[in-house]
């Protein structure tokens, strides 16, 4: 008797167990692939914001530039990149892993404010270095390998990096009383009418991520150069009717009497 009440129990121990649910560890098994989504997400998100806040840091120090081709040559300045670039490439190497293989595809959205800033910031300095743009190859080896560098990416860092561009150049202008450039070379107002034509020619058609920014990018892109090239018609043409200290008038409204914008 006892035998047969110990089977009896264990096949009723059995039939509970089965008909709780047989898909429990199915169920389980996504319960820790979603978990493990969540987690890789968030720290794609962080790594962006931190990359987006070092690497403006880095615009800000690289506006401390004295002329354009020649390095930089404020200590300060060198010591200040030279400590964000260590951090900025400890940040994208902290998520590489995260991004490998069909990661990339899957997490680029999250990472991708982060690139563009990063892209901005490093192409702002090779243009301050040699004046001339630094290729999508050449801007792919500034990030880890295992991190993809969009196309999309590349050129939206392009859009922004012209607002550097005017910044310097109007500054340049004002405290030089020229337009900054090599020793006969181009000036840089000649190759931001370069690269807004060269912008204007971009198909955004056929990518989503490009698309959904381009007419603002490239309304902002023709307002820094109409910037520059309103300050040099002021400086020139101008400029022999004003005072000694005058600074050149960049807005290009139909407002008078205002104050330069201040960068």
């Amino acid at each position: 008797m006892a035998g047969v009440k110990r089977t009896r129990q264990e096949m009723e121990t059995k039939d509970s167990s089965e008909s709780a649910s047989p898909f429990i560890g199915v169920f389980e098994r996504f319960k820790a692939e979603l978990d493990e989504h969540h987690d890789r997400r968030e720290r794609v998100i962080k790594a962006s914001r931190d990359i987006t806040a070092f690497s403006k840091k880095v615009i800000f120090a690289l506006q401390r530039t004295k002329d354009i081709g020649k390095p930089l040559t404020d200590k300060r300045a060198l010591g200040d990149v030279a400590k964000l670039k260590g951090q900025i490439k400890e940040t994208f190497e902290g998520v590489a892993s995260d991004l490998r293989g069909i990661n990339a595809y899957r997490y680029q959205r999250n990472i991708s404010g982060g690139i563009q800033e990063w892209m901005e910031a490093v192409l702002f300095e090779h243009y301050l270095l040699t004046q001339s743009i630094m290729t999508h190859e050449e801007a792919a080896k500034t990030i880890p390998s295992d991190i993809m560098l969009t196309y999309e990416d590349y050129a939206l860092g392009l859009f922004d990096m012209t607002g550097e561009l005017m910044k310097i150049a109007i500054t340049y202008m004002a405290t030089n009383g020229r337009l900054p450039g090599k020793d006969g070379g181009s000036s840089v107002l000649t190759d931001m009418q370069i690269m807004r034509t060269q912008l204007e020619l971009m198909d955004a058609g056929g990518s989503y991520a490009l698309g959904r920014d381009f007419e603002s990018k490239l309304k902002t892109t023709r307002a820094s150069v109409e910037k520059v090239e309103n300050s040099v018609y002021s400086f020139t043409v101008r400029g022999k009717e004003r005072p000694p200290g005058w600074k050149p008038d960049v807005d290009s409204g139909p407002r008078q009497g205002e104050e330069i914008e201040s960068y």
